[in-house]
């Protein structure tokens, strides 16, 4: 897996890159703005970018409007956000297909909190998965896009097993994960999946990365 990190502090993008070399990943840049991102993965082209979303000049948005570029321009790169903040205003935009990207050939997704990542282990899965093509969403994420779209209250028709099965899906697992996780039967998450879909009004779709963009798809409706 090539990778380009994009992370303003020096001691986290080393450490970063230390943590994906350890596990014979390739770095093959680091940069801490930007703008250097969007110029090492036009240069590089990786499989995955792990991007914080406030970085120099102004240290608000910038990264996640890079990565929101990396989407539209480069879309068979990955993208994961790994930040400490929620940009509600940008991040439908990031997680969305840009026009003219099909699924086909647009690569996976996502965004984590910093503070909610338990262990190495699970950040360097999650950005395979992202890699891969699939998703890899906080809980956390999700449900603020919702509250930002006025659309929370949906979820109040789901039941507190649905809403668990709901934020694996989020996080980009798939029916048999998701039964590991849950200890049940797989075929009981399918009737939560089919539950979730019906009550959100989305048609079902066993891919994992369209279910997280059917849900995606919710929100901008």
């Amino acid at each position: 897996m090539r990778v380009v990190i994009a992370e303003d502090s020096a001691v986290v993008r080393a450490g970063l890159a230390e943590v994906l070399a350890d596990r014979g990943h390739e770095v093959v840049a680091a940069v801490g703005d930007g703008e250097a991102l969007l110029a090492a993965v036009a240069e590089y082209q990786p499989d995955v970018t792990v991007v914080d979303v406030r970085m120099p000049p102004g240290y608000t948005d910038e990264g996640l409007r890079a990565a929101i570029a990396i989407r539209r321009n480069h879309p068979e790169t990955g993208v994961l956000v790994f930040s400490q903040y929620i940009e509600t205003r940008y991040a439908a935009d990031l997680l969305r297909t840009a026009p003219g990207v099909t699924h086909r050939n647009a690569a996976g997704v996502g965004y984590l909190l910093k503070d909610r990542v338990a262990d190495v282990g699970e950040f360097v899965e999650a950005l395979g998965r992202v890699a891969a093509g699939g998703t890899a969403l906080d809980p956390e994420v999700v449900s603020q896009l919702l509250a930002a779209s006025g659309r929370a209250d949906v979820l109040g028709d789901l039941t507190h097993r649905e809403r668990e099965v709901l934020a694996l899906m989020a996080e980009g697992r798939s029916n048999g994960a998701i039964a590991h996780l849950l200890v049940v039967s797989e075929r009981a998450v399918e009737k939560h999946v089919s539950n979730i879909f019906s009550k959100l009004g989305l048609a079902p779709s066993d891919a994992d990365h369209r279910r997280v963009l059917a849900v995606l798809r919710y929100l901008e409706s």
